[in-house]
């Protein structure tokens, strides 16, 4: 039942737009300010679940219909800020307020259960995954995550890690537009490999590119020009959102090339983790990222904290907000990246 607490932010988000005033901020206090002061008062949990324990959890559904409920919570509240983005005579800063938390919500409960749902191997599970990438514009993640990311994770040809030294801004660049195209590629390998046309129905990248485009113009045609910029804006924030958690997770962890020219396996040392509660919980455990790159297809409810992984000295949310002052988190994260690895 801890994993309800993944519910809270959208929760406040409804709170905040129905509210609005200074509410409309409230989303954004709650996550990179109350949140934070908590986790440093809350114990860090390392402990695994037990043999026993696990064989259960594994197999339960109800962990799964946790997930499913985000696609209902995530196109509700959309559908409420639209209306009254397009309905009320909102200030710039209650716009502005609204538009930041509900961009929390796309990329928690949006893009963040996209992710694990899209690993995944039922074709129900993934179309869910597909539509919580949507409403953010990173309908490519789908492919280049499965199918370069995890591949290429810890090395220069992957443009979702982070080298060392690299400040966030300059590491938003190189993922957000690198990933995209490189999704492009992707895809026209499978095309080329599949003999599929450019139009046929298997490939995504073309229908993902018709589909955020309905999807733009129906936001206009329904709800008018202010919810599209905040429908824009939204999306944004919520893949920089994603894009920052990347950051953090791989920053200056690399494998080594080996002298066969190939890198070594990806292993439980090449992600840093977080043991604090509050994100383990709200987050849907991806904190505890190196064994979700151990072995890609374990459900959220079953990683495990390794011992040998490195660990960021914060919870998610602080060490987002740490990543985003480059010469703090250069003094707090450069002396913990180990010296084989920079």
């Amino acid at each position: 039942m801890r994993y309800l607490w993944a519910y809270s932010i959208p929760i406040i988000t409804f709170l905040a737009i129905s509210l609005q005033g200074f509410f409309s901020f409230a989303t954004v206090v709650f996550s990179f300010i109350l949140i934070p002061i908590v986790e440093t008062l809350l114990p860090v949990d390392k402990n695994n679940l037990k043999d026993e324990e696990y064989d259960l959890i594994r197999v339960s559904r109800w962990y799964d219909a946790l997930l499913y409920f985000n696609v209902v919570i995530v196109y509700g509240l959309l559908f409420y800020f639209f209306f009254i983005a397009s309905t009320t005579p909102l200030k710039i800063y209650e716009l502005v307020g609204l538009t930041l938390c509900m961009g929390l919500v796309l990329g928690t409960n949006g893009i963040n259960v996209g992710h694990e749902l899209g690993h995944r191997s039922n074709y129900f599970e993934k179309f869910l995954a597909k539509m919580l990438l949507l409403p953010s514009f990173y309908m490519h993640f789908f492919i280049e995550h499965n199918n370069g990311h995890h591949l290429e994770v810890g090395t220069p040809e992957d443009p979702s890690t982070a080298r060392y030294n690299q400040t966030i801004f300059g590491f938003w660049a190189q993922s957000v537009f690198k990933t995209y195209f490189k999704s492009w590629q992707i895809q026209m390998r499978l095309n080329r490999v599949e003999n599929r046309s450019f139009f046929s129905l298997k490939n995504d990248m073309f229908w993902f590119t018709v589909i955020q485009l309905l999807y733009i113009f129906g936001v206009y045609y329904f709800f008018g020009t202010t919810s599209l910029m905040v429908a824009f804006g939204a999306g944004v924030f919520g893949f920089l959102l994603l894009e920052t958690i990347n950051y953090i997770e791989h920053y200056g962890l690399r494998r080594k090339k080996l002298a066969s020219g190939r890198y070594e396996r990806v292993s439980t040392i090449h992600s840093w983790n977080s043991n604090h509660i509050l994100g383990r919980i709200i987050l849907y455990e991806l904190t505890r990222h190196s064994d979700h790159h151990y072995k890609s297809s374990k459900k959220y409810q079953t990683l495990k904290h390794h011992d040998e992984s490195p660990q960021l000295p914060y919870g998610y949310p602080t060490s987002m907000a740490l990543a985003l002052i480059p010469p703090l988190w250069f003094k707090v994260m450069n002396k913990r990246v180990p010296e084989n690895m920079k």
